[in-house]
């Protein structure tokens, strides 16, 4: 299970630089995002750097406009939606994190973000399957139960391992665990 997530503000506009006004939900899922399906891109991987700059206006927009997560938190994880490619999906999604990365997964913050405004929208009934496709055509299975107002989210899908270190903290470093002011 994922962390209890809400949508904080539904159909917020936004004016992109280049683009001109579009519509998006800001939602909690473990980051803040922007979800917006109020696009005209195709969701495919050789669009990757076009979908990235689009993105990144949209959270550039989104600062210069002063609009925020609760208690004024920095919407720092942009999610565009689209159509799904395949037919085990509901959607396929393009996820921009800070550092103008993207998510080569589904996002499982992203996914209990879109759960939650799912849910909140009476698209989806707590407990439903809601199948989420990313960039590069993986799924992440995903329900939602209720407690209180928020959605708590229980996502599956296939992780790969892609690194493995080993940290040598030396008890004689005084900065071993970082610098802190």
């Amino acid at each position: 299970e994922n962390v209890p997530s809400f949508r904080s503000a539904k159909d917020v506009r936004v004016e992109v630089d280049g683009v001109g006004p579009l519509t998006g939900d800001v939602a909690w899922g473990g980051n803040w995002f922007f979800l917006t399906s109020t696009h005209e891109y195709e969701l495919t991987l050789d669009r990757v750097e076009e979908l990235s700059e689009f993105a990144w206006r949209i959270r550039q927009a989104l600062q210069r406009q002063g609009i925020t997560g609760k208690n004024g938190a920095e919407i720092d994880h942009i999610e565009l939606i689209g159509p799904a490619r395949s037919s085990n999906a509901d959607a396929r999604n393009f996820v921009l994190c800070p550092g103008r990365a993207y998510d080569r997964s589904p996002c499982g913050t992203g996914t209990s973000a879109k759960l939650a405004c799912l849910i909140a929208d009476g698209k989806l009934k707590p407990g439903e399957v809601w199948r989420q496709e990313s960039i590069v055509g993986t799924v992440f299975e995903a329900s939602g139960r209720l407690v209180g107002d928020r959605v708590v989210p229980r996502i599956t899908g296939t992780a790969y391992i892609t690194a493995e270190a080993t940290l040598i903290l030396n008890p004689d470093d005084p900065f071993r665990t970082g610098i802190r002011p």
